[in-house]
């Protein structure tokens, strides 16, 4: 295919040249109506360009096919044998991929470290989650993906699952063996659907850890805004084979999207499909150069040390790493990476992705160059040169994973809408929990609805909400009260 072309930029562009006069939503009319001081924030360009996606670019018949053929591009430069866009997030993909294969009161195999998105998918299809425990490293204190031999044990253990999720690369960067877990399910004759959020720049290079698609996934869901050029809320779902039909996957995302999908999403889109195709493969070599730059750099500075393959790898622990997601332990100057991300973020302007009691998880892209990690490492040093300022590290005891893992004693959807009471956090241990408790980032819940809650995950929460952890979707922000089944 001719990766060249960019047809909903040209179509764009077209647009704009064959000065049509819109009498359609959107009200501002290509920022003619637009308030001159949201546009001197917004610029009038992004206006200009939010236009009503079938009546804008295409006829009411949508006879041109600008969208189809971009995403007939956007598969054919990652080797899917489809590809769907959405305007709505990966949110709305993971669910539409989690429906497609299984519904109400049906089996799915789901790693317990899925985001809350994944949750979400079960309280609307009532679907019933069998849990797959990820790996636990207990000294470093963090989850790896769960391993296809914990699949093929659950798969063992409820033969009538429909298929599995697993979500590769997590937030921290670790892979499991998606091909050897791809294997296990097409021995079931099951599905494997990865939610591979945060692994939109995978395809593109071969010093990157294998993507989906040439692992054998069946479908698999990318946030190109992560890690690639995309808009927020930017997503593609991926898929192949034939154990899931493609009329279904996206007959179940259309149950989610929008009828108003954003032409700027779909533009920038296509833009970066372009982008990676001709130029990618050279990209990536000079960003994967300057990680490694980068990596070696803040490990000389005293205090800090960047979680590489030896620390994350192994048997027992992950499969592959992204190199480009520099963890960063900040435990050696004596303080916490809830602590050094709201100094970054205060002191030096410098936001960071990732923070958790011990660590700050810093996203290199292809957009990152000399001067972004300069002033990073300056800031890095200048923390280190006064850690005596910072705050101690919090103390928050991080219990073991057997004491962290919840009974599911009802499905989710049954605990979300049913009847629910709010009860003091100290009297919670032992009541079904109503709610998503879910720390952030990344975004895995510690307790979902339907699992019955313990002391040690409540004592765990509240802790962490004191030693810097936000949880920002409780019912109670505070989490003085939980919301527990009546």
């Amino acid at each position: 295919m001719d990766h060249s072309q960019a047809p909903i930029l040209q179509a764009l562009q077209d647009y704009h040249d064959s000065g049509q006069l819109p009498f359609t939503p959107p009200g501002h009319k290509q920022a003619r109506g637009v308030d001159p001081r949201v546009a001197a924030v917004l610029g009038e360009e992004v206006f200009r360009s939010d236009v009503l996606s079938v009546g804008g670019l295409d006829d009411r018949s949508s006879s041109g096919g600008f969208l189809e053929q971009a995403e007939k591009l956007m598969a054919d430069a990652v080797g899917a044998a489809q590809t769907f866009f959405s305007t709505c997030g990966s949110s709305l993909s993971v669910k539409a991929s989690m429906l497609s294969v299984a519904g109400p009161h049906e089996k799915l195999l789901i790693g317990r470290d899925a985001h809350k998105s994944v949750v979400a998918g079960l309280v609307l299809a009532g679907i019933d989650p069998v849990w797959v425990e990820p790996q636990w490293d207990e000294d470093l204190h963090l989850a790896h993906p769960p391993s296809p031999e914990a699949f093929a044990a659950a798969f063992a253990e409820h033969p009538d699952a429909k298929g599995a999720l697993v979500v590769t690369p997590t937030p921290y960067g670790t892979c499991t063996d998606l091909a050897a877990l791809a294997r296990v399910c097409h021995e079931h004759g099951k599905p494997l659907i990865v939610d591979e959020a945060w692994g939109a720049h995978l395809p593109f290079h071969p010093d990157l850890p294998t993507w989906a698609m040439d692992a054998g996934a069946d479908v698999c869901v990318t946030s190109i805004h992560k890690m690639g050029s995309g808009l927020e809320q930017s997503s593609v779902f991926h898929l192949q084979g034939d154990l899931i039909a493609p009329e279904l996957l996206k007959e179940r995302a259309d149950l989610f999207s929008t009828t108003s999908p954003s032409v700027l999403v779909y533009a920038a889109l296509d833009g970066w499909r372009r982008q990676m195709v001709e130029h990618g493969h050279a990209i990536y070599d000079r960003t994967l150069q300057l990680a490694k730059s980068v990596r070696a750099s803040i490990e000389a500075i005293d205090g800090l040390h960047v979680h590489g393959r030896d620390d994350f790898c192994g048997h027992g622990r992950a499969f592959d790493a992204d190199p480009l997601q520099l963890m960063v332990d900040v435990s050696g100057l004596g303080t916490g990476g809830y602590q050094v991300a709201d100094r970054l973020r205060e002191r030096h302007r410098i936001n960071v992705g990732l923070a958790d009691h011990r660590r700050i998880g810093v996203q290199l892209t292809h957009a990152d160059d000399e001067d972004t990690t300069g002033r990073l490492l300056e800031a890095l040093r200048e923390l280190a040169g006064h850690a005596g300022e910072l705050p101690p590290a919090p103390r928050l005891r991080i219990p073991p994973p057997a004491e962290l893992r919840l009974e599911q004693a009802m499905l989710p959807r049954d605990a979300f809408f049913g009847p629910a009471e709010h009860v003091p956090w100290r009297e919670a241990a032992g009541r079904i929990a109503a709610e998503l408790i879910t720390p952030y980032p990344p975004g895995i819940p510690a307790a979902l609805p339907g699992e019955r809650l313990n002391m040690e995950v409540l004592d765990y929460l509240h802790d962490g909400r004191s030693g810097g952890m936000v949880v920002p979707d409780a019912a109670d922000a505070s989490l003085e009260t939980v919301r527990v089944v009546a």
